[in-house]
């Protein structure tokens, strides 16, 4: 009866041994793959979210440091939201920066000269002009509007009319510019030859001056361009020389007016040496100046009677000039303004008070002109 009972109680410790032993196994299990993030028979699929409302699990100390370091930092709502912002601005950007290609991009018009080319079609090849209601002639898809498109906008229309009437399947377009006759260059003013020059490409403004002859003798320097869709013009103040200073040389585009007027003279007429129209563009002259540069008065010159005459809103403004005190520094230099006519009378001419102007316009028809560089 012992034996037996012995015997039966070394089984029922066997058993309870073996049992533990399984249960110390699952445990080991279940822990490393909770430390994993996985559940079990998954085998390595990421376990979904918890809801909010399930009981947490809690994990040994040691199981957080066996999480994959390649997992990306978590992040909180407010980075996410810079972000996201921020690549929002980026597309943002490159949308604006689209449009403003789009709003410089050359488009055709009305007397240009272009060239259509289809691919592997050599027949429809043509070279035409945009007629004044911007229309060209096309074979096979009669007459297309291409005012105010750019040539990829007038390529994609003539390649849908060429799909949609059936002529070309798969057409691909190409438009030359030939001749950009609605997007040239305006020169007016004080240049050798004023007028319009085509312009197909990106030019500079010394280029375009020097197409239309450069300057003339009587140009200023303090030039403006108009430019398309701009309220307001480009002002540019160059040089004599112009290879002293690039930075006016600026970037002419299609279409723009580039406008160059006459440098402010002022005359000096009557007695003296040689009466002259002096061109006064970047500086200031005055009356000692002026008549220096005119040769001096004649030795017959009434000193006295001195006048300069100036173009007012109201008429002419005649102003008595007291040449002899200044040359005894007892009365200031008086400072000439644009278009003034300095005056000095021979001495015993009996000139009319109402005949003073006359007389200097009549004097001033002869006068050579002369640059200076005050």
């Amino acid at each position: 009866m012992d034996s037996g009972t012995s015997s039966f109680t070394r089984r029922n410790r066997g058993c309870w041994l073996a049992l533990a032993g399984l249960l110390v196994v699952v445990s080991a299990a279940a822990a490393q793959q909770a430390g994993n993030g996985t559940q079990p028979g998954q085998s390595g699929t990421p376990a979904e979210a918890v809801p909010s409302a399930a009981v947490p699990v809690e994990t040994p100390a040691a199981v957080p440091s066996a999480i994959p370091s390649a997992q990306p930092a978590a992040q909180t709502v407010s980075q996410a939201a810079t972000g996201a912002a921020g690549a929002g601005a980026a597309k943002a950007g490159g949308a604006g920066q689209d449009s403003a290609d789009q709003s410089t991009a050359v488009k055709l018009g009305p007397g240009d000269l272009i060239e259509v080319n289809v691919y592997n079609v050599p027949e429809l090849t043509s070279k035409v002009r945009v007629s004044l209601a911007g229309d060209i002639y096309l074979p096979l898809i009669d007459y297309v509007h291409v005012d105010g498109l750019t040539q990829e906008e007038a390529q994609s229309v003539i390649e849908k009319r060429l799909t949609d009437g059936g002529f070309v399947r798969s057409p691909h377009v190409a438009i030359f510019v030939d001749e950009a006759s609605s997007q040239g260059v305006t020169v007016l003013g004080e240049v050798m030859r004023p007028g319009i020059y085509p312009d197909t490409a990106d030019h500079k403004l010394y280029e375009i001056v020097s197409e239309a002859g450069g300057f003339t003798s009587s140009a200023s320097r303090k030039i403006a361009v108009i430019r398309k869709n701009q309220p307001d013009s480009i002002h540019v103040d160059l040089p004599r020389n112009l290879g002293d200073d690039l930075s006016g040389n600026i970037d002419i585009m299609p279409g723009d007016t580039i406008t160059i007027p006459r440098a402010p003279i002022i005359y000096v007429v009557g007695d003296v040496g040689r009466p002259s129209g002096l061109l006064v563009d970047n500086g200031t002259l005055t009356v000692l100046q002026a008549l220096a540069l005119a040769g001096g008065t004649n030795h017959t010159a009434k000193l006295s009677g001195a006048r300069i005459l100036h173009k007012g809103p109201t008429g002419i403004i005649e102003t008595r000039v007291e040449i002899k005190k200044m040359l005894l520094a007892k009365a200031p230099d008086v400072t000439l303004q644009a278009d003034d006519i300095l005056f000095i009378p021979v001495s015993g001419a009996r000139v009319l008070a109402g005949r003073t102007f006359d007389a200097a316009m009549t004097a001033a028809t002869a006068v050579g002109i002369y640059s200076i560089h005050p």
